[in-house]
């Protein structure tokens, strides 16, 4: 199977080459950067040429980047509105547009594969001009990652814009040629890992592995929640083989008792057949 890490696991704390030496060190050649402005400030270009170095020095490719959830360095607590596609009001619509081009832009020094986008905002209910909104974003913004040499996937999120059918409609909708990153985690909060997978299954370019126990996104370690690992690791070994297993996890502990954890995850998935 191929694994990878997504750099969530550091999310609270400054990108360094210490960080990616780590990642490197554990043995994950495949990496996702979560663009939070705490973590990665995609804002100053002397901070992104810091890192394309490192992957540059490393002979490493970037996968994926996420796409900013927030424009702040709190994760929204200072006051500031949550980054979203799908605002039906144009100017905050326009702001997070704005926001995400930003982040794009590390392709220009650091690139990479794949954009992580998500539709809208958690627990967001269904709305016909929401998908409008979206698809008018998307427009733009796919153009935009393509000229950079960028894809953008869409997550499964906890909410109702991103059900695994309605996915499947935006996707056929927007024609845009748009694929997935199927989210574990998320899939297991709303109709459940198995239904996802089977829906989105032809689309799935990319993962976010995690566990919870439904109720909240929790972001534990596989088998560590209430998901099925057994079925969904068969599931994924449907897939393209290029499709990576990329764990997205909360820090639960120091670097080095994570990666054992990690590894001791992965000798467990590789043993389900």
């Amino acid at each position: 199977m191929n694994f990878a890490l997504s750099t969530h696991l550091f999310a609270n704390d400054r990108l360094s080459s210490h960080i990616l030496d780590g990642i490197l060190n554990a043995g994950f050649r495949q990496i996702e950067i979560f663009a939070a402005p705490q973590h990665l400030d995609y804002h100053d270009p002397n901070r992104v040429r810091d890192v394309a170095d490192w992957f540059r020095d490393h002979d490493v490719q970037l996968f994926s980047l996420h796409a900013p959830l927030y424009a702040d360095k709190e994760w929204g607590r200072a006051g500031g509105l949550p980054i979203s596609v799908a605002y039906l009001e144009r100017r905050k619509r326009i702001d997070s547009m704005e926001e995400i081009k930003r982040a794009i832009e590390v392709a220009e020094q650091l690139p990479f594969r794949y954009l992580i986008l998500h539709l809208g905002l958690p627990k967001e209910e269904f709305d016909l001009e929401k998908f409008d909104a979206a698809f008018t974003s998307l427009e733009h913004l796919n153009l935009y990652a393509k000229e950079r040499g960028v894809s953008i996937l869409l997550e499964n999120i906890p909410n109702e814009l991103t059900s695994p059918e309605r996915l499947i409609r935006f996707m056929h909708y927007t024609h845009m040629g748009l694929k997935v990153c199927f989210d574990t985690g998320h899939a297991h909060m709303t109709c459940g890992v198995d239904h996802a997978f089977e829906v989105l299954k032809d689309h799935i370019a990319s993962t976010h592995v995690h566990d919870n126990w439904q109720e909240k996104d929790e972001h534990l370690v596989p088998f560590a929640g209430g998901i099925n690992w057994e079925e969904t690791v068969r599931g994924f070994r449907s897939l393209d083989g290029q499709v990576p297993i990329m764990f997205e996890l909360r820090n639960f502990g120091p670097a080095d008792s994570s990666y054992e954890m990690l590894h001791a995850i992965m000798q467990k998935m590789e043993e389900i057949r």
